[in-house]
């Protein structure tokens, strides 16, 4: 696909969204302060289907903002409830990072609407939510059939990300400039963005020559875990990766307390198996019981569930 082509697709989605929005500040704040990058860019250079949008925002006032602007939506259209008992969301932020707290978990509808659902694990000795992740990740693919394409509705709400309806991601976990966010990212091919202040598609060399390649290059991440994962991903799309960039991740996890579960939680956000949850779920119980967790048993568990 042609530089000018990705430029018109962008725009257009861009617009597309801003017209769902129903308040002018938000409107602004997108208009001034949203990044497009990632693995739409990728995707339409090599004319394959895009999976989804993923929005960034310059700086961490914007992203509370819009975040904030999406969970109070959420609220107002669906009743939402937990076994009968109301789920509470807030937007946090601490400094230069925005979460959304989600302090228990599950499906929320409405009726003649279509239905949401979201999902985030609680701290270490709360479980309960961890029941309702296969079933909620279910609903959701199946059921946002049913919303009308334009209307972008928040589908599923984590800590990192809020999942609009119509193929957008809103992503909170990094903010700032492009090359900024970019320090962040794993592999160099999805590296290209494009910038709502100005319009402006920008397409980097090493990224386009590891396009042109299928090579994945890595340049390091702070999950390296998740990018292990990506790379069977993309091995299937018909990618290669060469030793060297496999030992870069090797040495990356190297460094990682995985028998910590809270960094192994954080490690596996973002990785979309929900076998991993049910292994977090296990590891919480079973640390609350006094069991010491360490590479025999936790090998020994993730044959018996996976």
């Amino acid at each position: 696909m042609k530089e000018k082509t990705i430029k018109k697709i962008l725009k257009g989605k861009f617009e597309n969204l801003l017209k769902s929005i129903d308040d002018n500040k938000i409107k602004e704040l997108f208009r001034k302060g949203t990044i497009i990058t990632g693995g739409c860019i990728t995707s339409m250079l090599l004319n394959e289907d895009v999976n989804d949008f993923d929005m960034y925002f310059k700086d961490p006032e914007t992203a509370y903002q819009i975040s904030n602007y999406y969970v109070k939506k959420f609220n107002s259209q669906e009743t939402v409830k937990n076994k009968g008992v109301p789920v509470r969301i807030s937007v946090k932020r601490e400094w230069d990072r925005v979460n959304i707290v989600v302090k228990s978990a599950g499906i929320a509808g409405a009726d003649n609407q279509a239905s949401y659902n979201y999902f985030e694990g609680l701290g270490a000795n709360e479980t309960e939510s961890d029941t309702y992740i296969d079933s909620a990740i279910h609903f959701s693919k199946s059921d946002v059939k049913d919303i009308k394409r334009g209307e972008y509705k928040p589908i599923v709400l984590t800590s990192n990300a809020i999942t609009l309806s119509s193929e957008v991601q809103l992503i909170l976990r990094f903010t700032g400039s492009p090359e900024e966010i970019h320090k962040n990212y794993d592999f160099i091919h999805c590296t290209n963005y494009w910038t709502s202040w100005d319009g402006e598609l920008v397409l980097n060399k090493e990224a386009l020559l590891a396009i042109m390649t299928k090579e994945l290059k890595y340049q390091g991440s702070l999950y390296p875990i998740c990018s292990m994962f990506r790379v069977r991903k993309f091995i299937e799309r018909g990618w290669t990766i060469n030793a060297g960039q496999i030992l870069k991740m090797a040495f990356q996890i190297s460094k990682l307390d995985l028998e910590d579960i809270l960094v192994l939680q954080d490690q596996l956000t973002g990785v979309d198996v929900s076998y991993f949850h049910e292994l977090i779920n296990v590891l919480k119980k079973e640390i609350v019981n006094g069991k010491t967790i360490d590479n025999v048993y936790i090998s020994k568990l993730i044959d018996e569930i996976f």
